[in-house]
């Protein structure tokens, strides 16, 4: 079993930034693909970014493709995702999440092992 806990989420304007961490325990992180999903009210999960153990192969959804960075300190056990020139539509529970597969998973169901998620807003 591996357990996540996220932080860093919060308000922020649009435009802004923010960085959010993800600590994983438990079982051996590194050969774990690790991915942040968000879902926004009404909406279905969405993988917005993926990385394998090496950080070799990242996955980038077309929506946050150039804004957002997944990246993995293996050594520290976590995971974290850059958000810049954050959007309102960017708004959602953000949840860390990990697959034993060997490459980043595109859909959701996918994943195995999830955090409690972190709410980002981005409002004026």
């Amino acid at each position: 079993q591996v357990q996540l806990v996220e932080s860093g989420g919060g308000l922020v304007q649009p435009g802004g930034s923010l960085r959010l961490s993800c600590a994983a325990s438990g079982r051996t992180f590194s050969p774990y693909v690790m991915a942040w999903i968000r879902q926004a009210p009404g909406q279905e999960r969405e993988v917005v970014a993926a990385i394998n153990w090496s950080g070799g192969n990242i996955y980038d959804s077309d929506s946050v493709k150039g804004r957002f960075t997944i990246t993995r300190d293996n050594a520290k056990n976590k995971v974290f995702l850059q958000m810049n020139s954050l959007k309102p539509e960017d708004a959602a529970v953000y949840y860390c999440a990990g697959d034993r597969s060997c490459s980043p998973r595109r859909d959701a169901y996918d994943y195995d092992y999830w955090g409690q998620g972190t709410q980002v807003t981005v409002s004026s």
